[in-house]
């Protein structure tokens, strides 16, 4: 089992920016592809942004152009990292980050806390 700690989360105002943080509990391959993953109150957890062991990354239509994931592995332990900007209120979620499936865009671990995003109009 592996647990992820997400951490930058906060209260922006409409056009501000976020730099989110994840750090995985243990080493992992970094064969994986890594995700960041939101819900909103009422929603459905949905799939953001993606990025595989060689760096391909996949965005969400929404996001594109305003959000930016990359990944680190520094001391075994897997990093992973959303820079976000141009927040709209519709990015108002908890963010969690998790090991994307290969079979689909369903996180493969169990959820952790997740930071909270809120972003005022």
């Amino acid at each position: 089992q592996v647990q992820f700690v997400e951490s930058g989360g906060g209260l922006v105002h409409s056009g501000g920016s976020l730099r989110l943080s994840c750090e995985a509990s243990r080493s992992i391959s970094n064969t994986y592809t890594m995700g960041w993953y939101r819900q909103a109150p009422g929603k459905q957890r949905e799939l953001v942004a993606s990025i595989t062991w060689n760096l391909i990354t996949n965005y969400k239509d929404s996001v594109k152009g305003r959000f930016t994931i990359s990944r680190d592995t520094a001391k075994n332990t897997e990093y992973l990292y959303l820079q976000m900007n141009s927040l709209k209120p519709e990015d108002t979620a908890v963010y969690n980050c998790n090991i994307k499936s290969s079979y689909s865009d369903a996180g493969v671990y169990s959820w952790g806390q997740g930071t909270q995003v809120t972003v005022s109009a």
